[in-house]
């Protein structure tokens, strides 16, 4: 008997950005609905706005249902999380705004606690709004850390071609030099290598790691961290059977395409990684933040709210899309990795007359 489909939890994010339009312009896809049954914490009133907003989408409706329990695999369901009254103003972000991504969030949380999902899909949201309700909101991986009890955990942004990982998350530049200890790093790199292993099935993952000030500190000449800190936690790294290469330079690295030649990158901070990252993403390269060393696996489009298209049609689907395909392939590959870890594959011998 061939395994359900993966039940995928989607939370609305902000209601006046583009969240909604790529949700239906996905969705609309016949053959989403065979790999996986949607489920959309949010509103259906908002939804039907959105709806009416887009071209070439007058077939489509969102199934309403009250529990995850019900839904239809063969619809794109929906389960409201929201006032009736909920007002939109495309591309303003607002305290309604804010506190409908909440509950869409804490609703999905809950049911993935009981079992009626599998997996999370996270859409964008305005900080903004959403940290003046919840002070521990300063982003969806830091908010599910603190809800899950997680202290380590790694924002990883996958493409076609690499993975970038960063060592600290959303803090000011000028708490990242204190923020990189060697037992801080050391974490993260343990982390990815388990994570690329567990969760992308890369059975000996060779990991970059890039320097923290310009050339790598140039010998020094530039900073030391990177004979302090970042040498000997990669030396370090090898020794614990950790593929780990570098410090590189990150402006040399990346632009004589040398990411491509590794399994993941480590970054020392937020626009370290993702500048060049997004940069290699634009032009057809669909890119996906994956949260690392959660208990619940979660994906999200590399875009924000785009308030400035907001309600224009002109959206693409391709990040959200990409975000919910590896939200159910990670999925599958946690079940074969512990699988094999379970039942681990006889080792070949070698017969010495061959």
């Amino acid at each position: 008997m061939a395994d359900p489909k993966i039940k995928v939890g989607i939370t609305q994010g902000d209601i006046n950005g583009i969240g909604y339009e790529v949700i239906i312009k996905t969705l609309i896809d016949p053959r989403v609905l065979e790999i996986c049954t949607p489920i959309v914490y949010g509103s259906p009133k908002v939804g039907a706005f959105h709806r009416k907003t887009l071209s070439g989408v007058e077939n489509f409706n969102f199934n309403i249902i009250r529990s995850a329990d019900d839904a239809n695999p063969k619809r794109a369901n929906i389960i409201n999380v929201m006032d009736d009254e909920v007002k939109v103003e495309l591309g303003k972000a607002s305290d309604i705004s804010g506190i409908g991504a909440l509950a869409a969030i804490e609703a999905a949380i809950r049911d993935w606690r009981n079992g009626k999902i599998q997996v999370l899909v996270t859409l964008p949201f305005g900080r903004q709004y959403i940290s003046s309700i919840n002070r521990l909101f300063p982003g969806y991986t830091e908010f599910l850390a603190d809800t899950f009890e997680v202290k380590n955990v790694l924002m990883l942004f996958v493409n076609t071609t690499v993975r970038v990982g960063v060592a600290t998350g959303h803090i000011p530049l000028t708490q990242v030099p204190t923020a990189i200890s060697r037992e801080h790093i050391m974490s993260k790199l343990k982390l990815l290598n388990a994570t690329l292993k567990e969760d992308f099935m890369i059975p000996k993952p060779r990991i970059a790691v890039l320097g923290l000030n310009p050339h790598a500190g140039d010998g020094g000449l530039i900073g030391s961290e990177e004979a302090n800190i970042i040498i000997p936690v990669v030396e370090e790294a090898i020794r614990n059977k950790i593929l780990a290469f570098g410090p590189y330079a990150s402006d040399s690295f990346f632009g004589s395409n040398c990411a491509t030649r590794f399994d993941a990158v480590l970054a020392m901070y937020h626009d370290q990684g993702l500048a060049p990252f997004k940069t290699l993403s634009y032009g057809g390269s669909a890119s996906v933040h994956y949260s690392c060393g959660l208990p619940v696996i979660r994906t999200s489009p590399t875009h924000g709210t785009a308030y400035d298209i907001a309600g224009k049609d002109m959206a693409s689907p391709d990040s959200f899309r990409a975000a919910l395909y590896l939200a159910c392939d990670t999925y599958r590959h946690r079940r074969e990795y512990a699988e094999l870890v379970k039942n681990p594959l006889p080792s070949a011998k070698l017969d010495p007359e061959k």
